[in-house]
C-alpha cells in the first residue's frame, strides 16, 4: 500500500473519528435538552448505530494505518509525540467505551419512560452528567493526538 494511500486512510479515520464524535455529542446534548423522551430515545438509537458503525470501524482502522505509515517511515515507538499520541489514543479509548454503553443506557431508559408515559428516571439524568463529563477528556485526547499527528513536537 502506498504511502499516500496511508496516509490518506489515517487522515479520514481523524476525520471520522473527530466528526462522528462532535456529531453524537451535539445530537444527543439537544436531545437531552428537549426532556422529551421518545425524542430522546429516537436520538439515542441513532447515535448508538453511528458510533458503532462509523466511530467502531474509524478506532479499529487508526492503530492499523498509525503502525503501517510508522513502518513505512522508519518512526520508531519510542519518539516522544508518537509515545504520547498512543498513551491519548488509549485514554480516549477508556472513555468512549463507557461512554458507548451509557448511550445505549440511556435510550433504553429514554424508551421505557416513552412507553410508560412516566418522566425520565434519575438513573437516565445520573447517566447524562457521567456521559456528558466523559466526553471532555476523550474528546480532547483525540484533538490532542490529531495535534500531535501534525506537529509532531520534539518530546
Amino acid at each position: 500500500m502506498s504511502y499516500f494511500l496511508l496516509k490518506f486512510l489515517h487522515v479520514l479515520g481523524a476525520v471520522v473519528i473527530l466528526g462522528t464524535g462532535t456529531g453524537i455529542a451535539f445530537f444527543m446534548l439537544m436531545a437531552h435538552l428537549s426532556r422529551d423522551a421518545a425524542f430522546i430515545g429516537r436520538t439515542a438509537g441513532v447515535v448508538v448505530q453511528a458510533d458503532m458503525l462509523f466511530t467502531a470501524t474509524a478506532v479499529a482502522v487508526q492503530p492499523v494505518t498509525g503502525y503501517l505509515l510508522m513502518r513505512e517511515l522508519g518512526i520508531p515507538f519510542t519518539e516522544g509525540w508518537l509515545a504520547l499520541s498512543l498513551g491519548l489514543y488509549a485514554l480516549a479509548g477508556l472513555f468512549w467505551l463507557p461512554v458507548v454503553w451509557i448511550q445505549a443506557r440511556m435510550r433504553d431508559l429514554a424508551r421505557e419512560a416513552a412507553a410508560s408515559g412516566a418522566p425520565l428516571p434519575a438513573r437516565y439524568h445520573r447517566l447524562f452528567r457521567v456521559w456528558f463529563a466523559f466526553g471532555f477528556p476523550g474528546f480532547g485526547s483525540v484533538l490532542a493526538i490529531v495535534w500531535l499527528m501534525i506537529a509532531k513536537p520534539a518530546l
